[in-house]
Protein backbone atom coordinates (compact mmCIF):
# COMPACT_ATOMS: atom_id res chain seq x y z
CA UNK A 1 0.00 0.00 0.00
CA UNK A 2 0.87 3.51 -0.57
CA UNK A 3 -0.55 7.20 -0.43
CA UNK A 4 -0.25 9.73 -2.61
CA UNK A 5 0.73 13.70 -1.92
CA UNK A 6 -0.78 15.91 -4.67
CA UNK A 7 -1.54 19.09 -5.99
CA UNK A 8 -4.74 18.83 -8.09
CA UNK A 9 -4.55 15.68 -10.35
CA UNK A 10 -0.30 16.11 -10.63
CA UNK A 11 1.22 13.20 -7.77
CA UNK A 12 4.19 14.55 -5.92
CA UNK A 13 4.68 11.98 -4.20
CA UNK A 14 3.82 8.03 -3.57
CA UNK A 15 5.64 6.64 0.15
CA UNK A 16 4.61 3.56 1.94
CA UNK A 17 2.29 4.41 4.18
CA UNK A 18 4.81 3.75 7.12
CA UNK A 19 6.66 6.65 5.58
CA UNK A 20 4.00 9.06 4.90
CA UNK A 21 2.64 8.40 8.24
CA UNK A 22 5.44 9.19 10.03
CA UNK A 23 6.22 12.37 7.41
CA UNK A 24 2.74 13.96 8.69
CA UNK A 25 3.71 13.51 12.13
CA UNK A 26 6.44 15.25 11.82
CA UNK A 27 4.74 17.78 9.78
CA UNK A 28 2.32 18.63 12.47
CA UNK A 29 5.23 18.52 14.94
CA UNK A 30 6.75 21.72 12.64
CA UNK A 31 3.55 23.18 12.31
CA UNK A 32 3.39 23.66 15.76
CA UNK A 33 7.13 24.65 15.98
CA UNK A 34 6.71 27.29 13.58
CA UNK A 35 2.93 28.51 14.41
CA UNK A 36 2.18 28.32 10.86
CA UNK A 37 -0.04 25.60 8.42
CA UNK A 38 1.82 23.57 6.25
CA UNK A 39 -0.87 23.32 3.37
CA UNK A 40 -1.03 19.55 3.23
CA UNK A 41 -4.33 18.54 4.11
CA UNK A 42 -5.20 15.24 5.85
CA UNK A 43 -4.57 12.19 4.37
CA UNK A 44 -7.64 11.03 3.03
CA UNK A 45 -9.14 7.78 0.83
CA UNK A 46 -4.71 7.70 0.68
CA UNK A 47 -4.43 11.17 -0.63
CA UNK A 48 -3.09 13.91 0.68
CA UNK A 49 -3.64 17.23 -1.50
CA UNK A 50 -0.95 20.10 -0.83
CA UNK A 51 -2.19 24.02 -0.84
CA UNK A 52 0.97 25.17 -3.27
CA UNK A 53 1.11 28.66 -1.80
CA UNK A 54 0.76 27.76 2.02
CA UNK A 55 3.62 25.14 1.78
CA UNK A 56 5.78 27.54 0.25
CA UNK A 57 5.13 29.91 3.21
CA UNK A 58 5.71 26.76 5.70
CA UNK A 59 9.02 25.69 3.54
CA UNK A 60 10.91 29.21 3.52
CA UNK A 61 10.04 29.26 7.41
CA UNK A 62 11.00 25.87 7.75
CA UNK A 63 14.17 26.74 6.08
CA UNK A 64 14.81 29.84 7.80
CA UNK A 65 14.32 28.13 11.38
CA UNK A 66 16.54 25.26 10.36
CA UNK A 67 19.23 28.13 8.76
CA UNK A 68 19.58 29.86 12.29
CA UNK A 69 19.57 26.84 14.71
CA UNK A 70 23.29 25.96 15.63
CA UNK A 71 22.19 22.80 18.32
CA UNK A 72 23.66 19.34 16.99
CA UNK A 73 20.78 17.10 18.23
CA UNK A 74 18.36 19.71 16.83
CA UNK A 75 19.87 19.56 14.00
CA UNK A 76 20.18 15.89 13.59
CA UNK A 77 16.48 15.42 14.72
CA UNK A 78 15.52 17.66 12.01
CA UNK A 79 18.10 18.18 8.87
CA UNK A 80 16.19 14.34 7.45
CA UNK A 81 12.74 15.84 7.60
CA UNK A 82 13.85 19.28 6.08
CA UNK A 83 15.84 17.80 2.98
CA UNK A 84 12.42 15.43 2.60
CA UNK A 85 10.38 18.97 2.71
CA UNK A 86 12.65 20.59 -0.03
CA UNK A 87 12.24 17.43 -2.39
CA UNK A 88 8.62 17.97 -2.02
CA UNK A 89 8.87 21.31 -2.45
CA UNK A 90 11.08 21.04 -5.18
CA UNK A 91 8.48 18.36 -6.75
CA UNK A 92 5.84 21.38 -6.34
CA UNK A 93 7.47 23.78 -8.15
CA UNK A 94 7.91 25.66 -5.08
CA UNK A 95 10.52 28.40 -5.39
CA UNK A 96 13.53 28.88 -3.08
CA UNK A 97 15.36 31.93 -2.40
CA UNK A 98 18.64 30.41 -1.57
CA UNK A 99 20.81 33.31 -1.51
CA UNK A 100 18.94 34.80 1.06
CA UNK A 101 19.22 31.52 3.34
CA UNK A 102 22.50 31.51 2.66
CA UNK A 103 23.19 34.70 4.06
CA UNK A 104 23.40 35.56 7.83
CA UNK A 105 19.81 34.25 9.31
CA UNK A 106 17.67 36.76 10.01
CA UNK A 107 16.50 36.71 13.40
CA UNK A 108 18.07 35.45 16.58
CA UNK A 109 19.70 32.62 16.76
CA UNK A 110 17.74 29.77 18.36
CA UNK A 111 18.52 26.69 19.56
CA UNK A 112 22.05 26.99 19.70
CA UNK A 113 24.26 24.77 21.74
CA UNK A 114 26.15 26.24 24.92
CA UNK A 115 29.25 24.33 25.92
CA UNK A 116 32.26 24.81 28.11
CA UNK A 117 33.94 25.79 24.53
CA UNK A 118 31.22 28.70 23.98
CA UNK A 119 27.97 28.84 21.89
CA UNK A 120 27.71 27.51 18.61
CA UNK A 121 25.77 29.07 15.88
CA UNK A 122 24.77 28.46 12.26
CA UNK A 123 27.33 27.26 9.58
CA UNK A 124 28.48 29.02 7.00
CA UNK A 125 25.19 29.38 4.32
CA UNK A 126 27.15 27.98 1.26
CA UNK A 127 27.90 25.07 2.60
CA UNK A 128 24.63 24.79 4.26
CA UNK A 129 22.39 24.87 1.79
CA UNK A 130 24.66 22.71 -0.47
CA UNK A 131 24.44 20.23 1.34
CA UNK A 132 20.30 20.43 2.23
CA UNK A 133 19.85 20.56 -1.75
CA UNK A 134 22.37 17.79 -2.35
CA UNK A 135 20.38 15.51 -0.17
CA UNK A 136 16.85 17.00 -1.11
CA UNK A 137 18.00 15.92 -4.71
CA UNK A 138 18.97 12.38 -3.64
CA UNK A 139 16.04 11.74 -1.57
CA UNK A 140 13.68 13.30 -4.89
CA UNK A 141 14.90 10.49 -7.29
CA UNK A 142 13.39 8.01 -4.91
CA UNK A 143 10.18 9.75 -5.31
CA UNK A 144 7.85 8.18 -7.49
CA UNK A 145 5.35 10.37 -9.64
Amino acid sequence: MSQYFEIGDETLWNPSNGAARLFLRQVEVFEAELELPSGLEPMRNDECEIDPAVFAVFVHALLALHRRTGHGVVLALSEGFVATVVALAGRAGTDIDWARLEAVPDGPRSDVHVSAAGMSGPGDGGPWAAALRARAAELSRGMAR
